[in-house]
């Protein structure tokens, strides 16, 4: 037996004591999967003791398929001057937000491609309009790669770009564009988005101004055991500077009609999921949330992870383009999230972006 054992690990965990990153390499590669999630629940309760599941009725359309960046896990984007290419007005972004509003939603996550033929203005003004429009909505608009675009078109710095944002009325970034915050990966999938620290320098000054943001993870293609730790360890060290981000979100690679997909010689299936999303539970001991994710696993996968340490099961999605764009589509309904809750034997609560409860059900 090593020096890291499952007593060992077990006794720190616990006792409310942090994972090294030794032990959590231990415990990734070596942990039991029914008693890594028993000792993921005891870290949920710990954090959240009611036995609540929240959700958020939201929407996730894009603005624009238009890219430079040739990220090669991406079906969805299109090169400029592509014939299915589109950027859609400010009008027809808003009667998107117009139709999630009319199905309930409270949230719409916004996300295009990295368009240099869009001016800074566009974004500030579908910032305001989403506000003056819908004051009930929360525009959750812009991954950090998508910031970075916007200050290299408009010459400003990051901290400009999120301060007018800002102003505009916005007051949370989703996680999105992290994929796996390891250099040598980074390289490999996404050359243009550069380092990890790109993506987590935006996320440092957005909770600098008080926003608040989700960390992600997109997990089953080419990355190895350490690349998990290292993005795991990066999440864990920023939030302990900020107290910036509410929730992690992992969810595993669809390879569909993607350039990645003839590269991969293994998937993450249910069982390889429900040990990321145990095991993050148990590593990130200072994110308050860890999302279960019904539409990029499958409703029955996100009801077991609910058991495994998730304590949200994500959003709506009334619109969703960018998985579909790999052939992989699931889609419910309000009633149906509260079903999936209620039948894993918790009770559904509405949230907001920022994780305030709304309603009980």
């Amino acid at each position: 037996m090593n020096l890291i054992c499952s007593e060992s690990v077990e006794e720190r965990v616990l006792s409310g004591q942090r994972l090294s990153r030794d032990e959590g390499l231990w415990l990734w590669q070596h942990g039991d999967l029914l008693e890594l999630g028993r000792l993921a629940q005891q870290v949920r309760f710990r954090l959240n003791p009611e036995p609540v599941v929240t959700f958020v009725i939201d929407s996730n359309p894009n603005y624009t398929n238009i890219c430079i960046t040739d990220c090669v896990f991406c079906a969805f984007y299109r090169k400029p001057g592509q014939k299915d290419g589109y950027t859609l007005t400010l009008e027809q972004v808003m009667e998107k937000v117009q139709h999630a509003i009319d199905l309930g939603a409270t949230t719409v996550l916004l996300q295009g491609g990295h368009n240099p033929a869009i001016p800074f203005d566009y974004y500030l003004t579908l910032v305001r309009e989403t506000r003056r429009r819908f004051p009930q909505v929360t525009p959750h608009f812009f991954t950090a790669s998508e910031v970075t675009t916007m200050a290299q078109v408009a010459g400003l710095t990051v901290s400009e770009v999120l301060q007018r944002l800002k102003e505009a009325g916005q007051s949370t970034l989703p996680g999105g564009g992290a994929e796996i915050l390891s250099d040598r990966i980074r390289r490999r999938l996404a050359t243009k988005k550069g380092p990890a620290e790109a993506w987590l320098s935006v996320h440092r000054e957005a909770h600098r101004l008080g926003f608040k943001s989700t960390a992600t993870m997109m997990f089953g293609h080419i990355e190895e055991d350490d690349d998990i730790l290292e993005h795991l360890e990066q999440i864990r060290a920023l939030q302990d500077q900020t107290s910036g981000f509410t929730a992690f979100v992992p969810w595993s690679f669809k390879p569909g009609h993607t350039p990645l997909e003839q590269h991969i010689t293994r998937h993450a299936g249910p069982t390889h999921y429900l040990r990321m999303i145990a095991f993050s539970r148990v590593y990130l001991d200072n994110v308050p949330h860890v999302q279960a994710s019904w539409f990029s696993e499958g409703k029955k996968t996100g009801q077991i992870a609910l058991h495994f340490g998730a304590d949200d099961f994500g959003g709506t999605l009334f619109e969703e383009n960018v998985h579909a764009a790999t052939s992989f589509i699931n889609t419910t309904t309000v009633d149906d999230i509260m079903t999936l809750i209620q039948e894993s034997g918790f009770q559904p609560a509405q949230r907001t972006t920022r994780y305030e409860i709304l309603k009980r059900f």
